[in-house]
């Protein structure tokens, strides 16, 4: 492995934890840093969804690699606050659920679609993934500690996302874009699956 990406082998390895099991409910006590970061992780739902936006950050290439990945932390956020504040949001289970569908098949389909159109795509499902880690944040938690911890495991989940990207396109000039296309469409099947188990 080249030396300037030792982020990538720990982006990768964090993708790799188990995450068989929804984020959504009995995860336990939900306070501080540590709980915080593990809330994205254990469920398959965010790993999904925040690993297709870096690999979609991957595809569009240039402004976009740091652009996408940065504007799905920020508005979740701002979601998280709601969440948090008991600001209620319709179907935020069905709407995590559709960002794994359709943030896979973009990637299947190797969309390139225009930055702004991009960030706001991601940007809309952020508010959704968001929004579920802030609203089980118990009151007995330290917002601060605990926003924080999700957030670093989303920027960690996004880093992987593009080191499968460049792993990938390393790999093969030629099947690389099958290989990201191949995970895309995987990611949305799953998506599809929990959609069905949300409505």
């Amino acid at each position: 492995m080249p030396r300037k990406h030792p982020m990538i082998a720990l982006a990768a390895a964090a993708a790799l934890l188990p995450a068989v099991a929804e984020a959504h409910v009995g995860v336990g006590p939900t306070s501080g840093f540590l709980h915080g970061f593990w809330h994205p992780l254990s469920g398959l739902d965010h790993v999904l969804a925040m690993v297709m936006v870096g690999v979609f950050a991957w595809q569009l290439g240039g402004r976009a690699l740091w652009l996408v990945p940065a504007t799905f932390v920020a508005v979740m956020a701002a979601g998280g606050a709601l969440g948090a504040a008991g600001i209620g949001l319709p179907f935020v289970e069905v709407g995590i659920a559709l960002s794994v569908v359709v943030l896979g098949a973009v990637v299947a389909l190797g969309v390139q679609a225009p930055l702004a159109v991009a960030t706001g795509l991601v940007g809309l499902f952020a508010i959704f993934h968001g929004h579920a880690h802030g609203a089980e944040m118990p009151e007995s938690a330290g917002g601060l500690a605990y926003g924080g911890g999700f957030l670093a495991a989303t920027a960690l989940l996004h880093l992987a996302g593009l080191g499968l990207g460049v792993l990938v396109g390393r790999t093969s000039e030629r099947y690389g874009p099958l290989v990201a296309r191949s995970a895309g469409g995987l990611a949305a099947l799953a998506g599809l699956g929990l959609l069905a188990a949300a409505l």
